[in-house]
C-alpha cells in the first residue's frame, strides 16, 4: 500500500520496494507524483528528497497541465493521424482481404474486414507503428551503441501510458513507447540515446547530464520538442 506524503498542494505517493535506488516520477495526465524507494529507506529521508525536488515536480506538473491532448479516435475515414511528425488523413477501406496499413501519398490507408471493431482497428494501427519503430531502430542502434559505448540486451516497443521510454540497467533491457512513431524521428533518437545512457549512469544526476551533453549536444531541445507535442488521448486510470 502506498504512503502519501502531503507537501503543501503536492501529494507524493511513496512505495517501498526491494530496490537499490530511489526513483521519482511525475506522470500524465494530471502530474501524479510517485516515489519508489528501497524498503530500508526511512520516510523522513524520502520526505527530504521530495522537498528538495519540489521545484522540479511543479515544473513537470505545469507541463502536463498545459500540454495539448489529442481527441478520442474512432479510426474512421477523414481522421488525422501522424507518422514521424507528419499529418496524414486516414482512409478506411472495408473488404474481404488481409488487413493492412500503408501510406499512400498524404493518406494513411487502413484496409480492414467488414465489421471490424474500433478496438481492433486501433490495435492494427498500433502494431503498424511498432513495426515502423523497429525498422528505424536498425540504423539508430548501429550508430548510437558505438557512440554511447553500451548495447542493450533487448529493446521492447510497446504502448506505454506514463513514459516515452524506460531502461533496466540490471537486465540491460530498454523499452520504447509505440507513440514515438507519431513524433519526429529526432524524438525517437533522443529517447533511445537517453535510455542507452542509463546503461552507463542509472540515475538523472550531473554525470548523466554531462554525458548527454557530450554525445548529443542539444538533447534538451529535442526533449522540449517532444514534451510540446500533443499526448495521445487516454481514458486514464490509476
Amino acid at each position: 500500500m502506498d504512503t502519501v506524503l502531503q507537501l503543501g498542494e503536492v501529494a507524493v505517493h511513496v512505495t517501498l520496494k526491494e530496490i537499490k535506488n530511489v526513483h521519482l516520477g511525475v506522470y500524465p495526465p494530471s502530474g501524479r507524483v510517485r516515489i519508489a524507494a528501497p524498503a530500508r529507506m526511512k520516510m523522513d529521508a524520502i520526505r527530504s528528497l521530495a522537498i528538495s525536488k519540489l521545484a522540479w515536480i511543479r515544473r513537470q506538473q505545469r507541463t502536463f497541465r498545459d500540454q495539448e491532448r489529442e481527441a478520442a479516435r474512432e479510426y474512421v475515414s477523414g481522421e488525422s493521424h501522424h507518422l514521424w511528425g507528419r499529418r496524414y488523413l486516414l482512409s478506411v477501406e472495408e473488404r474481404e482481404a488481409p488487413m493492412r496499413v500503408e501510406v499512400r501519398h498524404r493518406r494513411l490507408h487502413l484496409q480492414i474486414r467488414p465489421g471490424t471493431s474500433t478496438d481492433r482497428r486501433a490495435a492494427l494501427l498500433d502494431a503498424w507503428y511498432r513495426e515502423k519503430i523497429r525498422g528505424a531502430l536498425v540504423s539508430l542502434l548501429a550508430k548510437w551503441q558505438k557512440i554511447v559505448g553500451r548495447a542493450p540486451k533487448q529493446v521492447f516497443v510497446r504502448r506505454m501510458r506514463t513514459k516515452w521510454g524506460g531502461c533496466n540497467p540490471g537486465s540491460r533491457n530498454i523499452r520504447l513507447n509505440t507513440e514515438l512513431a507519431k513524433k519526429p524521428k529526432e524524438c525517437l533518437e533522443y529517447i533511445l540515446v537517453h535510455e542507452l545512457a542509463h546503461l552507463r549512469e542509472p540515475t538523472h544526476n550531473a554525470r548523466f547530464s554531462q554525458f548527454m551533453d557530450q554525445v548529443m549536444p542539444g538533447w534538451e531541445i529535442r526533449r522540449r520538442e517532444l514534451n510540446r507535442l500533443p499526448l495521445r488521448y487516454e481514458a486514464w486510470t490509476y
